[in-house]
């Protein structure tokens, strides 16, 4: 048996593996170390006696991964950005939030919304983790909603739909996540992010005032604030947008030379929401709640990473990236045409998978091959397909499958900020959850085509950093 065929058997036993239910990290973890004593054994001809030398080689390659890949450190942005996230919403910043974008924004049809969909992307600005921001504004919103009449389907909805923001607006773990993976500079893929992020959000508010004006009873909106008002609740939510500067300084200073790295900058975010916290009277539970809460979601993304980069490792060794590139530039359809069946691949496969675990698990394999769609890693734009450097093409697929990402988080049947957003309201289930959602599927299909036919969405802000 040649290895790409022990690649294929293994991956469609992984499948199998994760449909059953198990967690993706154990079964891509499994699926890896059998993967890799499968091949050194057939290296050896799959002779009885050497099963034993397959085995050890196998356990020792699979064992290496955690420690040699994971201690990189570009991955200690992950924990910061989310507990950067965990300490502004004990700071009650979630809440200020809130009721600045309210008092501004509400008197638009759909205003209580809308609100919530900017006030989620101004969160998403200083959390990392779309899970926490849908928990924290189910908990905050969706009353504030429910008490002038909005739909609670609906209002569930909008809350599990801004919470996927957080997946492209930096800072975001699983850009981070994507960065590693492809090798490409963490600081550019977060620049990329935040225009696509803000044009999800204005296209999300624009399908909400579209609604409310339709079914007049949907959304209504909600005035009476004094500019007296308005103005007084924009101190309290300045703490989020200093946070924002200075991780964009860090990442990129348009003035100049950039502060430092992004893990200093999220470092320097988190502190000074820690002191904010601080002065607004955090007490030690609190305090405890948000580091467990961080080290509980660190954990559980890390354990992931592990598994899957055995899995990855396998692939290597199987050579089954290099083949499937192969196979990709050899038919004959457009490149672009190629890339959207792609595109829709995902869409299909992250109904079954949380959308960490399946980046991790498609990306060693799928990105070399759209790499290669394009011309290769070192292509100029002149030359290129999609009409842009090999860097450039890195940084624009990976803003578009991270917004695949966020698609999956709120497509059934695994929509994970749907069940968050049930779980965290005892009047919700799931189901209602998921028809409140639907209406944003449209809105994340149209941003997704525009990303795709104007690139230049994505690409500005990294190509002004060079």
């Amino acid at each position: 048996m040649e290895p790409i065929e022990i690649g294929l058997w293994v991956s469609a036993g992984l499948l199998v593996l994760v449909l059953a239910g198990m967690r993706v990290a154990f079964a891509a973890g499994l699926a890896g170390l059998v993967g890799l004593v499968l091949v050194f054994w057939a290296k050896r001809d799959f002779g009885a006696e050497h099963l034993g030398w397959a085995l050890t080689v196998g356990i020792k390659t699979a064992g290496q991964v955690p420690h040699s890949k994971v201690s990189a450190q570009v991955l200690s942005l992950i924990p910061v950005f989310i507990m950067i996230g965990y300490m502004a919403y004990y700071a009650n910043l979630t809440t200020a939030l809130f009721e600045a974008a309210k008092r501004w924004i509400a008197w638009v049809p759909g205003g209580l919304a809308v609100s919530t969909v900017f006030a989620t992307a101004g969160f998403a600005a200083v959390s990392g983790a779309s899970v926490a921001t849908a928990a924290v504004f189910a908990r905050i919103a969706i009353p504030e909603m429910l008490k002038i009449g909005y739909n609670k389907q609906f209002a569930a909805g909008v809350v599990a739909a801004g919470g996927t923001l957080a997946s492209l607006i930096p800072p975001s773990a699983i850009l981070v996540i994507y960065a590693i993976i492809v090798e490409q500079d963490v600081g550019k893929l977060l620049l990329a992010g935040f225009i696509p992020g803000m044009f999800s959000a204005l296209v999300y508010a624009a399908l909400i005032i579209g609604i409310a004006l339709i079914f007049k009873s949907v959304g209504p909106p909600v005035g009476g604030f004094t500019w007296r008002q308005r103005f007084s609740a924009l101190p309290p939510a300045l703490p989020i947008v200093a946070v924002v500067v200075i991780i964009i300084f860090f990442v990129y200073n348009p003035f100049g030379e950039a502060w430092g790295t992004p893990t200093e900058g999220g470092a320097v975010g988190a502190f000074i929401v820690f002191l904010m916290a601080l002065y607004r009277g955090m007490r030690w539970s609190e305090l405890k709640a948000a580091l467990l809460e961080t080290a509980k979601l660190t954990v559980m993304i890390f354990t992931i990473i592990w598994g899957v980069l055995i899995y990855v490792r396998f692939l290597g060794f199987a050579e089954l990236p290099a083949a499937f590139a192969d196979w990709i530039t050899s038919l004959q359809m457009s490149p672009m045409l190629i890339l959207v069946c792609i595109l829709l691949a995902y869409a299909v496969l992250g109904m079954f998978m949380d959308a960490i675990g399946m980046l991790l698990l498609t990306l060693p394999v799928v990105y070399p091959a759209v790499m290669a769609l394009n011309g290769g890693e070192n292509v100029a734009a002149a030359d290129s397909a999609f009409g842009m450097s090999g860097t450039m093409c890195a940084i624009w697929f990976g803003i578009l499958v991270v917004k695949m990402a966020e698609f999956c988080l709120i497509t059934p049947p695994i929509g994970l900020n749907c069940f968050v957003v049930a779980g965290v309201r005892d009047d919700l289930t799931v189901q209602d959850v998921f028809k409140g959602v639907t209406p944003f599927f449209i809105a994340d299909g149209l941003t997704i085509a525009m990303l795709v036919a104007f690139p230049g969405i994505v690409l500005f802000l990294p190509s002004l950093a060079g």
